[in-house]
Order: structure tokens, then C-alpha cells, then sequence
């Protein structure tokens, strides 16, 4: 079969980046050995590259990665080689090469090819071999799709869920599904497996809004782990920001996620990404280079000083800024890195139809050089953005580098990770004394930190634990880290996790302990579910998924951090009781938004009223905020529009405290956290005058006027 040559036959445009259509033809006598027909199509190639005097797109066969062409890109356009190219098969792949006017000292990388950062479809995942990187060998790096095939969504409906009625579930592609019962070879531990029936009955019957997807951005493990026999689990190392990563697809990644974005959509289930725009996997000035770093270097990276030759407009005179502790940090106020992630996030939003985005180390993103600022150009691009502007934004609101904690200074239009939430409400539990007055500002959305008529009254996205730290069950069961898996000598990870393991690290068969630790596991998921702002949820904490201690297995891609799906009777027990808390949250609507009249962010025909009770049934007063020793909490939310009052009754003390009921026509006990069901409840208890909260428990109840 003779090969048709591929070339420039136009002047192209310099917008959009990366490989787009321009026309399509249906060309029998193409090159393609893969079929006896191909679908050639006319493409504009737009590469952005102020670093290169040269660029060239190399074209390769599917399955051999056999060059099949290379093609010069001579028309520029100020920062961008571009082209309008002929008779490119929609089977091909491509990779681009461009040829430095400054190549690096150390080595020469003319000859490497680079994955395009436009690039929307990798055939497989980028896997560190230093001989080949070295030897500039052509089948190192990944190739590009030409083309994506197209894809039904069935006009299927976003679920469109309101920030107040929002219940997050952070999972891991692979984790999740790897052992999950019953799912074929192309599911397990794949995107395919997220659509699957079952997998999506166990996210649904739980009640959860929102999945929120670990990295899938396609990525690269660290030399160092590969070189240790580990590998990045978690996905934080990303190599391009628009193609899903192969690891997690069978035969098509990109479509094969969107299946499990349509499947979950169907079943009135969001999609979050957990996005990495903070960094990538090229590494300090001395790493290697994939992409980013062969394009435009001094524009894409933050250098640790104003080291940017602007007379040039190419060089990078200093080493890299390492804001995120992984050797480099993007500068997202340049005007490339600003255009790539706004063009990343709307073609998540529109093409894969994603819900929104939890920002990773979002601190980064709002640095003007070292600084951060609130009302940087990407905050301020995302605001006026009529797409982006409407999903859901959620900033982790840190990173490393100075003024690196911005806890409460997103903008209005965000919400964030609160460590503050998750800090207090594990000491409180624990018995630590004198957080009082703090667990009763994180109970109703942390307004000391979001503050009243600048943000909403659901800013504060709570959690207990994260996929960075140790699971719920761990919280309870040890008091040090144990990552000496991680090889790393038990330095990485969290120090001070602000855990109990109630008198035995680790394992036990002591029943008293194993009691108390369901108990208090019970205790900070009751009150998380409760508190105002918007709960974050690990998956397997609903069913005491356990890292035997290790609070940082990022690097851990086996039965570690895999979920196991073979619940015991205590498992069992602990997700009906988790579905139950859920469920009494979606009853009663003040539990997911409290309208206080001082509290004017957003307007309302009515307003709640809260109010804080002693023991004795009276509020507190000043004096006893102040009582260090205190470590009990009664909370009331009247709810006159329906003529109802939620009583919240805490207390983390290790003796039972008797608590004066308020006056009601009728009460109801709606849980309590030492009791493992609702049928235990005596009915008798709603019509007592007093109800003594058991030691460390806590309970809901239902008060009509």
C-alpha cells in the first residue's frame, strides 16, 4: 500500500492549539495499514513554542508507532508555529519536535520528540526509562490521537446539584473498582468500571451527591519510585492536562471515561475532578523534558527569583520556584499557563462533561511571582468565564511556598478544604479540653474564617479525613504513622494526625476498645454530616477501610490502598449507619443551610435562629465559653418555617453528662451515636424531661413547638 505524503498546504491559523479539524474526506486510497479504508482529513496544526526556531509534527501508525511522516510547521505567528496540513489518517498519532535556539547545557534535546500540551489522547502511559530518554529514542515518549471518536452522551442532563445539597465522595479510579465484586477484566481498576451497575448502587445507596475522581490527568511515576520498585498511586505527577491517563482505559480512555461520566449523570450523580495545575512531572531545571518545558520554559515555570530574560523572551536564567514541593511550580500569571488551564477546565466542562474541580494545591494558582493574590489574573479569568464561572470550584487553599496558607481568601465564587474543620473535630473527640468555642464555629461553617455578607454559608468543605492522611478507621486505631513501606524511613507523611488508638496501637480483639473506637468513628462522621458547610467523604470509610497505620501511601498500588469489598458483620453495620446519617441530613434542610439574620451573603424570606444550651437547658453565657474543663456542646437550630427545631447534643467527655431537654409539644430521637441502631431507641426517651448523653457520643433529635 502506497504511503500518501502529508503536507503543508496552507498557512493554517495560530489558534486554536494543538491538532484541530479543518475538513473531513473519505480517501480509500490512503496510507493507513491498518484498514482498508482511511478517513484522511485536512487538520490546522498550532504549536505554541517562543523557545523553538524550528518546529515539526512527526505522524506514526497506530499500533507499530511507525513514522509514517514529518512535517515542518514554517508559518509563524509571534509565540506559535503553525500550519494547515492535508491527507492526515485519523488513525495516526503524532508527536511534536522542536528545536531550541538555546538547547540545554548537559545535553542536546533537538531530536527528542515532546508530547503536545494540547494533546487530547495518549496511546499509552509515560513510563521513566532513562536509556531511551537519553538515546532520544523516538518510542519514549507517548503519542497523540489525531483524532477522537465520537461519542453519544444521550442528552443526558447535568445533575446540576446545589452547593448546599452537596456531599462529597473522594474516591481513586483504580482503588475503588480494582476489587470490587463481579466486574469483568475491562472494569477492574478502569473507568469502565465506574459505569458499572453495581459499583454505581453502592455510590447511590450510600446518598452521596458527588464523586470526586483522584487525578486523571494523564501522569508520570517519579524515576525515584520506579527506581525503589513503587510507583505514584495517586496520580499527582501530570505530564498533560486535557488527555484522561491510559492506565485506568481497556481499548479508549477518553470515551470509555465519558461512559462512566454519562452512567453516573444518568443515575444523578456529579463528576469532580481532583485537577493538577500546580505542577507537572518535569521536574526541577535539571529534569527532564516531556512537553511543557521544551515550549516555552520561561513563560510556563516560576523561576525562584526574577530570573526571566524578558529581552529575549526564551531564557531562564535561575533554577525553578518549588512552591508545591515537587521541583517546579507553573506560573499560572503568565499568559500561556492562564490560556492552558482556562482552555483545560472549559474542555473538561463542555467536551467531557465534568461538574467541576477541586484545585490542588490552589495557593499556587493565585501567585503574581512569590505572592499570592486573591484577585490574580487566572481568579479573576475564572470569574468572568459564563462556563467555568458555574461548576464547582474547590480550592485545597495552600501549597509550601510563602504566604502559602490562604485559608478563607478565595474568592466568593470558590469553596475550601477546611484543615481547620478537620483538626478541631478530631481533637474534640479525642478529649482534648478547652476547643469548645472553635468545634461551634466549625459546626456552623467556620464563620470566623468565611466571613459573613463576603462569603456563603457553605464555603467551608469539611472532612475528617482525605486521601492524604490516615483513613477513618486508622484515625481511631493507631497514634503514629507506620509508612516504612513508603521507603522512606517513616519521615514521610503527616506528624501530628491528632489520633487515639484508645490503648492499643493497631489491631486489637479487646472488645471494650473495639467499641469505643466504632463509637468515636461513629461520633466524627455524625458530626460532620451535621455541621454547616458541605461534607467531604472518603470512600471506605463507610465500610472501615484500613492502610494498617500509613498515612501517606501515594505510593502504594496494591491491596494497601485498594478497597476491599468483603464487608464482615461490623462493616456491614458501620455503612448502614453511615446511609442513615446521610439520609437525616437530606430530610432536614437547616442541616444543609442555616439562614441566620446577621448572615446576609444571600437573601432570604426567613431566617433561622440558633442558640447554645448548658446542661441545665439555659444558654450559655460568656463564662462559659470560657470553662476550659468543658468539653460538652448542646446546640439548638429553630426552624420556625416548619415549625421545627433540630437539638444537637455533644459531649467528648469520658463520664455521662444529663442534659435538660427543651420544652416541646413533641420530641423526637433521631440518633445517638452509643446506640449501633435506631430501633435500639426507647421510645419512652422522647417524652423524658432530661436525656443523659452516654461518655464520648452524641446524638440528633427532632423538636416541634
Amino acid at each position: 500500500m502506497t504511503i500518501k505524503a502529508c503536507e503543508v498546504v496552507g498557512p493554517g491559523n495560530p489558534y486554536p492549539f494543538g491538532v484541530t479539524d479543518v475538513n473531513h474526506v473519505t480517501d480509500v486510497n490512503s496510507a493507513n495499514k491498518c484498514s482498508k479504508q482511511n478517513t484522511t482529513q485536512n487538520k490546522n496544526v498550532a504549536i505554541y513554542a517562543p523557545d523553538c526556531k524550528q518546529v515539526f509534527i512527526h505522524f506514526f501508525l497506530p499500533d507499530t508507532e511507525e513514522l509514517v511522516a514529518k512535517v515542518e510547521l514554517v508559518n509563524r505567528t509571534g509565540k506559535v508555529f503553525h500550519g494547515k496540513l492535508s491527507a492526515v489518517s485519523s488513525q495516526w498519532f503524532y508527536a511534536i519536535q522542536g528545536i531550541q535556539n538555546d538547547p540545554r547545557k548537559g545535553h542536546d534535546i533537538d531530536k527528542n520528540l515532546l508530547i503536545d500540551p494540547y494533546a487530547k489522547s495518549l496511546n499509552r502511559e509515560l513510563v521513566w526509562q532513562a536509556s531511551l530518554y537519553n538515546e532520544q529514542n523516538p518510542s519514549f515518549i507517548p503519542k497523540a490521537a489525531v483524532s477522537i471518536a465520537k461519542f453519544d452522551w444521550q442528552d443526558l442532563p447535568k445533575p446540576n446539584i446545589s452547593l448546599a445539597q452537596t456531599i462529597l465522595y473522594e474516591m481513586h479510579v483504580k482503588g475503588f473498582t480494582q476489587q470490587f465484586p463481579n466486574l469483568t477484566a475491562q472494569e477492574r481498576g478502569k473507568y469502565l468500571g465506574l459505569a458499572n451497575e453495581h459499583v454505581i448502587h453502592h455510590i447511590k445507596s450510600l446518598g452521596v451527591t458527588s464523586v470526586q475522581l483522584m487525578p486523571v490527568f494523564s501522569f508520570m511515576s517519579e524515576p525515584r519510585l520506579q527506581e525503589l520498585g513503587l510507583s505514584n498511586y495517586w496520580g499527582y505527577n501530570p505530564i498533560n492536562w486535557f488527555s484522561p491517563d491510559p492506565r485506568y482505559g481497556h481499548n479508549d480512555a477518553v470515551n470509555e471515561l465519558k461512559t462512566a461520566i454519562r452512567e453516573l449523570h444518568r443515575n444523578n450523580i456529579e463528576v469532580i475532578l481532583d485537577v493538577v495545575f500546580n505542577h507537572t512531572a518535569e521536574g526541577d531545571k535539571s529534569g527532564p523534558t516531556f512537553s511543557f518545558k521544551g515550549f516555552a520554559e520561561a513563560e510556563f515555570y516560576l523561576a525562584d527569583s526574577d530570573g526571566f530574560d524578558t529581552g529575549s523572551g526564551h531564557s531562564f536564567t535561575n533554577s525553578y520556584a518549588n512552591y508545591t514541593g515537587c521541583g517546579n511550580t507553573v506560573n499560572a500569571d503568565s499568559d500561556y499557563a492562564l490560556q492552558m488551564i482556562m482552555d483545560a477546565l472549559r474542555y473538561w466542562l463542555t467536551e467531557m462533561q465534568v461538574d467541576g474541580f477541586r484545585f490542588d494545591l490552589a495557593a499556587s494558582l493565585g501567585r503574581n511571582g512569590a505572592r499570592f493574590n486573591r484577585h490574580s489574573a487566572l481568579f479573576r479569568a475564572i470569574n468572568q468565564d459564563p462556563i467555568i464561572s458555574n461548576a464547582k470550584l474547590i480550592a485545597e487553599p495552600w501549597d509550601i511556598g510563602p504566604e502559602g496558607y490562604q485559608l478563607g481568601n478565595f474568592p466568593p465564587t470558590w469553596v475550601e478544604c477546611n484543615d481547620k474543620y478537620r483538626d478541631s473535630i478530631r481533637k474534640f473527640w479525642r478529649g482534648d479540653k478547652g476547643l469548645v468555642p472553635e468545634v461551634a464555629s466549625r459546626i456552623l461553617g467556620s464563620r470566623d474564617i468565611f466571613k459573613k455578607g463576603r462569603r456563603s454559608q457553605v464555603s467551608s468543605v469539611n472532612y475528617i479525613t482525605y486521601h492524604d492522611g490516615f483513613t477513618l478507621d486508622d484515625l481511631v486505631s493507631y497514634e503514629q504513622r507506620h509508612n516504612l513501606a513508603n521507603l522512606e524511613d517513616n519521615r514521610d507523611g503527616h506528624g501530628s494526625n491528632f489520633s487515639s488508638n484508645y490503648g492499643v496501637e493497631g489491631p486489637t480483639t479487646d472488645r471494650a476498645i473495639i467499641e469505643l473506637r466504632q463509637r468515636q468513628k461513629r461520633n466524627m462522621l455524625a458530626t460532620l454530616l451535621f455541621s454547616q458547610g458541605i461534607p467531604h467523604l472518603l470512600a471506605g470509610d463507610e465500610i472501615g477501610r484500613s492502610q494498617n497505620g500509613n498515612n501517606n501511601a501515594y505510593c502504594q498500588d496494591n491491596e494497601l490502598s485498594w478497597l476491599d469489598w468483603q464487608l464482615d458483620s461490623s462493616a456491614q453495620s458501620f455503612l448502614e449507619f453511615v446511609q442513615q446519617l446521610i439520609s437525616l441530613r437530606k430530610q432536614y434542610p437547616v442541616l444543609q443551610k442555616c439562614f441566620l439574620a446577621d448572615d446576609d451573603y444571600e437573601h432570604s424570606e426567613y431566617h433561622h435562629h440558633v442558640n447554645w444550651i448548658r446542661q441545665d437547658g439555659e444558654p450559655k453565657q460568656v463564662d462559659d465559653w470560657q470553662n476550659q474543663e468543658n468539653q460538652c456542646l448542646g446546640l439548638v437550630i429553630a426552624d420556625d418555617d416548619k415549625n421545627q427545631h433540630m437539638l444537637l447534643l455533644l459531649n467528648a467527655s469520658g463520664d455521662p453528662q444529663k442534659y435538660t431537654l427543651p420544652s416541646a409539644i413533641e420530641r423526637s430521637l433521631l440518633l445517638d451515636t452509643n446506640l449501633y441502631e435506631i430501633n435500639s431507641i426507647d421510645k419512652e426517651t422522647n417524652n423524658a424531661e432530661y436525656y443523659t448523653q452516654a461518655p464520648q457520643s452524641m446524638s440528633l433529635w427532632r423538636l416541634r413547638s
